[in-house]
């Protein structure tokens, strides 16, 4: 006589009743999740969803029925107007339930599993008000718990770590390091601990750039994470003046000034081989000065090419363009599109002991050893045309201009690149074709475009699936046919995958990864540009040589699992 497994004596009754009911799960799946959530000691919607088990709005929408509770959606909740601060946001992780508003002697509380009756009582005991349970979905209600808890953290009162005060800070401006640092927070121990730690919460999380906001009734902290902004603090509004300053002092700025903007750098050492720089801007706003640090991480340049997402073929034209002894390449994209990890990459490559290496750029964002690099200073006369020319006297091999703004800047480049230099440089279009004819529209001659140009690398960035969580999307094949796969993409087959979320990742993201147009210039294009053709021509004889476009380049990257099709469409609209 065999044993019987526990679940067989499992009585299948309410929600999970339901599910089996709807198809969702079947019989012995209901039994074993229902079993192992008891030994696990959890409620089973958490259980469900934590192991994939069901999709956690599918869940939330058989429990909404099932309960007769109404569901919400807590991305819709403006969490400035919610309720959460009635309680300890230990009660809020403890119980896992948030209150949201209230109506008259009622408050409104999102519960995921409208089982958990102690968290009701709990709440409805603490702020003597009766409660009344919203259903939300599983994962949303632990991401909102999530910031309400980083929030918390990031409080004043709540930063006791001493390690943070043993951070070497100095201004990246080295002229300045032996200046007063008269810190008129210097006694504000809170103040100083409090943006040590959003620094290396923003570095540990891989943020680009943060951003310290002061409005009317509140102050804000965002980082941006994988190209997308997100609020990790909102200390007292009355601390705005005394944030700036702290900053200000940080980044060796004049803190008696705040009618205009001013340019800064922070150096915070993280060990004795490992700094990291920030770019600090001021802005004068209505209510105080706006801060953004941009985050420059020096081993951004030394990740290889291979970490940056071109294809094999792309890869081969980008190396052939920048070991070639002269020409020019060109770089363009929206700022944020990763122009300069690119161009920095490049120069990584390429700086060894038999080149010489000059780069013009404003600022310099990554210092790299063996290459001289200059800041522009349009104020004090070093625009980036002067500093081309002093360039073209200092016996250079490979000059990088972080941007071509204007026709005597164009001119300079262009003749380098035809006077044996090979020359870098970025402009702002949207397209590899566009970037030759605004060249032109700048009043460079077309000739000189064609025989100095090698080639053009149009390219943006697109959050990267994270590849714990992915999960297979089903699309019908006409939307398929209208984002732009092909019949033969169809007929040989491909999963396209979507984000889910997890604790490995950002709400099913990880990283970013770059999908490029690498547009050599042949002799037929070459020509096209000199009889004074415009993008499209230059674009459809791309497409003839077989070049992808910005395009076809992210639907090979969603074919292999890498993208999303959301996210193409958001990073790539043509």
């Amino acid at each position: 006589m065999s044993a019987t497994a526990p679940s067989d004596n499992i009585r299948l009754t309410g929600l999970p009743l339901r599910m089996v009911q709807e198809g969702v799960l079947n019989d012995e799946q209901a039994r074993s999740a229902i079993s192992a959530a008891r030994e696990a000691k959890v409620s089973l919607i958490p259980y469900l969803v934590d192991n994939k088990l069901v999709a956690g709005n599918e869940v939330a929408r058989l429990a909404s029925i099932e309960f007769g509770i109404p569901l919400f959606d807590l991305k819709t909740m403006d969490m400035d107007v919610c309720a959460a601060k009635l309680i300890d946001s230990k009660l809020i992780e403890k119980n896992q339930a948030i209150p949201l508003f209230k109506r008259g002697s009622r408050l409104f509380v999102a519960v995921s599993d409208p089982t958990n009756l102690n968290a009701l009582d709990e709440i409805k005991f603490t702020t003597g008000t009766a409660t009344q349970p919203i259903l939300v979905e599983h994962r949303r209600l632990i991401e909102t718990i999530d910031a309400i808890i980083n929030a918390s953290d990031t409080s004043m009162a709540d930063l006791d770590d001493s390690s943070l005060e043993d951070l070497d800070i100095t201004s990246g401006d080295e002229e300045n390091k032996d200046g007063d640092d008269d810190a008129p927070n210097s006694d504000d121990t809170p103040i100083v601990r409090f943006i040590n730690k959003i620094m290396l919460d923003a570095i540990n999380k891989g943020a680009s750039d943060l951003h310290f906001e002061p409005y009317e009734k509140k102050y804000r902290v965002r980082f941006r994470v994988d190209g997308v902004l997100k609020e990790v603090a909102s200390p007292p509004v009355q601390l705005t003046k005394k944030i700036a300053a702290r900053l200000k002092v940080m980044s060796k700025l004049d803190i008696s000034e705040r009618r205009v903007p001013q340019d800064g750098r922070i150096r915070l050492m993280l060990s004795k081989n490992r700094a990291i720089d920030f770019r600090v801007n001021t802005c004068p706003t209505l209510f105080g000065e706006k801060i953004v640090c941009r985050i420059l991480d020096p081993t951004s340049a030394q990740l290889g090419i291979d970490a940056l997402g071109y294809e094999p073929e792309q890869k081969k034209l980008f190396m052939d363009a920048i070991h070639r002894p002269y020409g020019m390449v060109l770089v363009t994209g929206p700022t944020g599109s990763g122009k300069t990890v690119s161009l920095y990459t490049a120069l990584n490559i390429l700086n060894t002991e038999d080149r010489n290496i000059s780069t013009a750029e404003d600022p310099a964002e990554i210092n790299l050893p063996g290459i001289n690099q200059v800041n522009v200073n349009p104020k004090a006369g070093l625009t980036f045309s002067s500093a081309l020319k002093a360039f073209l006297r200092q016996d250079p091999d490979i000059i990088m201009v972080g941007e071509i703004r204007d026709i005597e800047t164009g001119e300079i480049a262009i003749k380098a690149a035809q006077t044996g230099h090979m020359v870098l440089s970025t402009l702002h279009t949207n397209n590899a074709p566009q970037t030759l004819n605004r060249l032109v529209n700048m009043g460079i001659a077309p000739f000189n475009i064609a025989s100095a140009v090698s080639l053009v690398i149009a390219q943006r960035l697109g959050r990267r699936l994270c590849s714990h969580c992915k999960k297979p999307v089903d699309i019908p094949k006409k939307a398929l046919l209208e984002e732009g796969f092909t019949e033969q993409d169809l007929e040989k087959g491909f999963t396209v995958y979507g984000p889910v979320g997890c604790d490995q990742c950002n709400d099913g993201y990880k990283g970013r990864v770059g999908i490029y147009q690498v547009m050599p210039i042949s002799e037929v294009i070459a020509k096209i540009i000199m009889d004074g053709g415009n993008a499209l021509q230059i674009a459809d004889q791309a497409k003839a040589e077989g070049i992808p476009d910005l395009r076809e380049s992210g639907l090979k990257k969603v074919k292999q699992g890498i993208l999303g099709l959301e996210e193409l469409n958001r990073v790539v609209t043509e």
